[in-house]
């Protein structure tokens, strides 16, 4: 793998895939849209909270890795980004679906996959979703692989290589990145409580996604 990215620039690198395919009419994306689509409490795992500048230095640093780069509307000053992913690899609706799931929610089952990846394509089986791993696994470039599975469950998962290692370690739970400014910073007191509202705020959001994925699938059998 040619690249190896940080948490941050994979979160950056799946929003632009996925905003690009879901809005497309909002995209590229400014920094301000791009650092909400982070942000997001829906469809992420680890829900985030970084700040403009933050972002703004991950992005560059896809630039720099020319996976991203930056255009001006017309009649506008603000810069806005795009993803550069497909000048790399050739990569079908499929595929490209595949690993945007992978890039903002970490690794994933083939079933988690086909209903986390519906919006931007609809799998018709498993079958579908596992034939589109292995040629993810098994071209000349791997961009997934297969990870051993967890202790009590019997299911694999498949995780994005484009992350380094470290990124793609699975925490014994989530972890949510709070940025502070340094001149306005709390008392440790108030940093765990703040900690805390983003950590309830994250389960909210994960019930309410969870609540709509399983809607989704009793619907194919409906």
């Amino acid at each position: 793998m040619p690249f190896e990215l940080s948490a941050l620039e994979t979160r950056i690198l799946g929003c632009l895939l996925e905003k690009e395919r879901h809005t497309p009419e909002n995209y590229p994306l400014s920094l301000h849209s791009l650092t909400a689509a982070c942000n997001q409490s829906t469809n992420r795992e680890p829900v985030t909270g970084y700040d403009e500048k933050v972002v703004e230095a991950g992005v560059n640093a896809l630039r720099e890795k020319k996976l991203a780069s930056v255009i001006f509307g017309a009649g506008s000053r603000v810069q806005k980004y795009r993803h550069l992913l497909l000048n790399h690899f050739e990569l079908k609706p499929p595929e490209v679906a595949v690993l945007c799931v992978l890039l903002l929610r970490g690794p994933q089952t083939p079933g988690e996959l086909r209903i986390r990846a519906e919006r931007m394509y609809g799998f018709a089986s498993l079958e579908a979703v596992q034939s589109c791993l292995d040629d993810l696994a098994i071209d000349a470039t791997p961009l997934v692989r297969l990870l051993e599975a967890r202790p009590g469950q019997k299911e694999r998962r498949y995780a994005q290589l484009f992350s380094a290692e470290s990124a793609l370690a699975e925490p014994a739970t989530e972890t949510i990145v709070v940025h502070v400014p340094q001149e306005a910073a709390p008392g440790a007191d108030e940093a765990r409580f703040v900690a805390l509202e983003h950590g309830a705020a994250a389960l909210k959001a994960e019930l309410a996604q969870l609540r709509e994925e399983f809607a989704a699938f009793r619907k194919q059998f409906e």
